[in-house]
């Protein structure tokens, strides 16, 4: 009797499996990938329970940061996150557009592209002796938010360029092609067809940026943060506290802390940074739903 021609061959039998086996491994993979967030979120939050309270987060550190709240630091950590993001971004987005839609591609752009990259694996620490060195002493600016916010800007500018050129490249080149054909400049295709298509991924590095920015704690404990504030900053001049700073500080510098405190504050440090990223992410999906193409 013949075999059906429908029939299930080995082979096929056998990629089946292979393909099983390997959903099977890539799903483990990211299961080992979300169980250690769950622990430390888990771990966080049961020591850090006992210490949250709207005082927490509405008063300032007393009795030597020993008791009282963390609201300087928040606020602290809002300036800093946003005098970076104003700098950063727009010199990220603006990097990012000519070298992909103007720069040609020569030696010259080969070296800022991995000049780029290597600044992108520079560790912490160096930033923050280059904020030092250049805008506390060289510039002036003394230890201020401004001088963090820059040195953070400058950290964080490759995530930017480097997610800008990748969103940009995303967009088909049929699109631009179709706007010369009828007589727009290059200039007019970028501002009104590439940027509308490309403007949730650009979204991408600016919260990473977001993110990175919130969380170091080297670049700024030189530059700007301040150990102990008990006052909120009226202007990037002053000095602030900052969430991450604040964490170190009473982590390790600090004696006879509560074991509830650096927990509790960084559960807040994480629900700030989760916070500012849900807004930004929402704002993404919007642009997406309302993409052209």
């Amino acid at each position: 009797m013949n075999a059906s021609p429908f029939a299930t061959s080995a082979r096929t039998a056998t990629n089946r499996r292979v393909e099983s086996v390997g959903k099977t491994v890539l799903a483990g993979v990211t299961a080992l990938l979300i169980l250690p967030l769950t622990a430390i979120l888990g771990l966080l939050v049961i020591r850090g329970a006992p210490a949250l309270s709207m005082e927490f987060l509405l008063e300032a550190p007393t009795a030597g940061m020993t008791a009282g709240g963390v609201f300087p630091a928040i606020v602290g950590t809002l300036w800093l996150v946003g005098v970076s993001l104003a700098v950063s971004a727009p010199v990220g987005i603006m990097a990012g557009i000519y070298l992909n839609e103007y720069a040609k591609a020569n030696w010259l752009t080969r070296m800022v592209n991995l000049a780029i990259v290597n600044l992108a694996g520079v560790p912490s620490i160096v930033h923050a002796l280059f904020g030092v060195g250049v805008f506390v002493l060289f510039l002036g600016l003394g230890t201020s938010i401004l001088s963090a916010s820059l040195t953070l800007a400058i950290m964080t500018l490759p995530v930017i360029i480097a997610s800008t050129k990748e969103a940009l490249a995303a967009v088909p080149m049929a699109f631009r092609e179709a706007c010369w054909t009828l007589g727009a400049t290059r200039w007019q295709t970028i501002r009104h067809v590439v940027l509308p298509n490309s403007i949730s991924g650009i979204l991408t590095g600016v919260i990473l940026q977001v993110s990175r920015a919130a969380g170091e704690t080297a670049p700024i404990m030189f530059t700007g943060a301040a150990f102990y504030l008990p006052f909120l900053p009226q202007s990037v001049q002053d000095q602030c506290m900052a969430l991450s700073m604040h964490l170190f500080t009473v982590s390790t510098q600090v004696p006879n802390v509560p074991e509830a405190i650096p927990y509790a504050t960084a559960l807040v440090l994480l629900s700030v940074v989760l916070l500012v990223n849900m807004f930004a992410i929402a704002f993404r999906t919007y642009l997406r739903r309302n993409r052209k193409w």
